[in-house]
């Protein structure tokens, strides 16, 4: 009959459409996807003790209510990202022209990028300056505000440190534009073959297994654990490490959490490692559903004092909407949290320097609004004594 016929043609040009689509959406992110691994760096992951069964895997699994976070989809918080602009947030080359007087100095970029200065070396965390945390430009999370400090504005750099391979701390075209930079490359287990395919040399690749460290000048750079994933497409579930990382100099040492649940472990980095002057831990992107992949504001204090930090730098938060909590949430469970054990966090503003040492005054440079508490909404890690 004609109106199967036309009805078969209907469906036709609809699939031609949708693969059209398809070829179109994966030639676009085809780069930023990355590679996997191959040769040697892949059998140097496969003996590794965190590799079972053709991927990493954490001792304590990411437990998941599937059902839960399916549900909480339909009801985010009405503040999950600002609806008004956030106060100019600006910095430039000048604010790094004077090294620290205490030795240590810690510039928030925002979510998870940092530039650490810390006895006379210079590490810049998760550099993530494209607009979108996404392999593609037109659709993905998109930033709050422009980088609070330009990529050709910053000084040389010692070690650009990635902690995994997701989109919003490994970033395609920020590290594109690094290829050429004189700096050396520290990366979890097979992170390196996202770098090298897009054009980073091998030889300033240096890539980790957890407890491993490499030397930067003065400075030692240790891999530590964390609890967490990674991955960057549908098939590539786990096949690269992610990790958190000590920095210890001659005279301060720092910690760095990457994205992490709470683990056991957390103590032994404190003990081996610590004391540490500044601990920058994540806090934002969380949801009691899934309270495994990411601490929460309450366990990233209790995870400082783990860790035997002097003064807390939360972080992860304040640049994307990830989770559905409001976007100022999280600092104020931290700040409610560390209240009651008289932990020092520092709130910097974005592209605002702090020395842990000597810090200035708490400002709250974001607006008051309405937030739920940790006893409200509580994120408790599975599989902790």
């Amino acid at each position: 009959m004609a109106w199967r016929r036309g009805l078969s043609r209907a469906v036709r040009w609809a699939g031609g459409l949708v693969a059209i689509a398809l070829a179109v959406i994966t030639a676009d992110a085809w780069t930023a996807l990355g590679r996997g691994a191959r040769g040697e760096r892949r059998e140097r992951m496969e003996r590794s003790a965190q590799w079972k069964d053709g991927h990493f895997e954490n001792p304590q699994p990411l437990v998941n209510d599937a059902w839960g976070s399916v549900s909480s989809m339909f009801h985010p918080s009405s503040e999950v990202s600002p609806t008004q602009p956030l106060p100019p947030l600006a910095g430039g080359r000048q604010q790094f022209e004077t090294p620290p007087a205490t030795g240590l100095r810690v510039t928030w970029l925002g979510h998870s990028s940092m530039l650490i200065e810390l006895d006379g070396h210079r590490i810049l965390t998760d550099p993530m300056w494209s607009q979108r945390a996404s392999p593609l430009t037109w659709v993905g999370p998109q930033r709050w505000y422009a980088p609070p400090v330009a990529l050709k504005d910053l000084p040389s750099i010692d070690a650009v440190v990635i902690s995994h391979d997701h989109y919003d701390h490994l970033d395609h075209g920020t590290l594109v534009a690094m290829k050429d930079w004189k700096t050396t490359f520290i990366v979890p287990l097979g992170v390196g073959a996202h770098l090298e395919y897009w054009g980073i040399p091998k030889e300033r690749i240096t890539e980790l297994d957890w407890w491993e460290r490499t030397r930067v000048g003065a400075l030692d750079v240790v891999c530590t654990p964390a609890r967490h994933a990674s991955g960057r497409t549908l098939f590539d579930k786990d096949a690269t490490l992610w990790a958190s990382y000590a920095f210890l100099g001659p005279t301060h040492r720092a910690y760095y959490s990457g994205d992490t649940g709470l683990f056991p472990a957390m103590k032994d980095i404190g003990e081996k490692l610590g004391p540490f002057d500044v601990t920058m831990i994540e806090v934002g992107q969380y949801h009691r559903s899934w309270p495994d992949w990411h601490i929460g504001p309450e366990q990233a204090v209790l995870a400082h004092r783990m860790l035997k930090g002097r003064v807390l730098l939360p972080v992860h938060w304040a640049l994307f909407g990830l989770a559905l909590h409001g976007w100022t949430e999280p600092v104020e469970r931290v700040l409610a949290a560390a209240g009651t054990t008289h932990e020092k966090v520092i709130v910097p503003k974005p592209g605002q320097s702090i020395e842990p040492g000597a810090p200035p005054s708490l400002e709250r440079w974001w607006p008051e609004l309405p937030w739920v508490t940790g006893a409200q909404d509580p994120i408790v890690s599975s599989q902790m004594n």
